[in-house]
């Protein structure tokens, strides 16, 4: 994603619910895009199923579609994350690096080493 196709997945994230392109423009803070390319960039993030029209409002004498972001926050970052780690194609030791790293900055709680645990004994059945 651009950072301006992302500067609109966090304005709809933000809202939490769906916007016509005139809220998009109004809610998004330090905007880097101009105003006048919001029909190119709602296009872009259509064409990427980050968004969907979620219905019609009208305004005036005409309609407007709404647009709502088709994944969360967290399952967005998951995507990114996934699609940059899958750049690197990291050895088995950097992995176990990587895996490291990731305990290191995050506190984990009960119920996430135990998610964890979970899906590491289903990989083992798998392998």
């Amino acid at each position: 994603m651009s950072d301006n196709e992302s500067q609109i997945l966090n304005t709809l994230w933000k809202e939490d619910r769906a916007l016509t392109r005139a809220e998009i423009i109004e809610f998004t803070e330090n905007k880097t895009w101009k105003a006048s390319s919001i029909h190119i960039l709602l296009n872009q993030l259509l064409g990427k199923g980050a968004i969907v029209v979620e219905g019609y409002v009208q305004s005036g004498k005409n309609y407007g579609r709404t647009y709502k972001a088709s994944l969360n926050k967290d399952e967005y970052d998951a995507m990114i994350f996934k699609s940059d780690y899958l750049k690197l194609s990291p050895s088995k030791a950097a992995l176990n690096d990587f895996f490291k790293f990731l305990i290191s900055v995050n506190k984990i709680d009960e119920s996430t080493i135990k998610n964890i645990k979970s899906m590491l004994k289903e990989q083992e059945k798998n392998n």
